[in-house]
């Protein structure tokens, strides 16, 4: 099933069921996928909705973060409350212990150093953990190995 006719689905079970937070959420995540195969002209595959929904958690997330910092902390929990619906879609996590061994691996056998090398880190951990890690989580480790 493609991932639009996933979305679908459940956003019509969402407003069956009256979900009004989730059915927002889903329309707006819907919308992105809808307006991300206009500019390709073909179909979303996977890996092109899971970077939908990664750029959405992430754009929920800062947007949390954001409100939070100016007070509004109704606003920031209605923004983790989405992130958290949107990170459902996502492949689990992998833990940064596991991140943080796979960028020492890679820093040891390339013999890499300094902070030029973070490029190189940063697009072969991004292609081995896509989905998976979030890309600030693998920048951080990869700059405190790298120092």
């Amino acid at each position: 099933m493609k991932p639009q006719e996933k979305l679908q689905g459940e956003l019509a079970a969402a407003m069956k069921a009256g979900d009004k937070v989730r059915t927002s959420t889903l329309r707006l995540l819907l919308t992105a996928v809808k307006n991300e195969r206009i500019a390709r002209g073909e179909e979303v595959d996977e890996a092109g909705f899971l970077k939908i929904v990664q750029k959405a958690v992430k754009q929920r997330r800062e947007s949390a973060e954001l409100y939070e910092k100016g007070g509004r902390s109704e606003l920031s929990a209605k923004e983790l409350d989405e992130a958290k619906l949107l990170a459902a879609y996502l492949p689990p996590q992998v833990d940064e212990g596991e991140v943080r061994a796979a960028i020492e691996e890679l820093v040891a056998n390339e013999d890499l150093a300094g902070p030029q090398a973070i490029g190189r880190v940063m697009k072969e951990m991004m292609a081995r953990f896509s989905g998976s890690a979030d890309g600030s989580v693998i920048s951080r480790i990869a700059r405190e190995i790298l120092d």
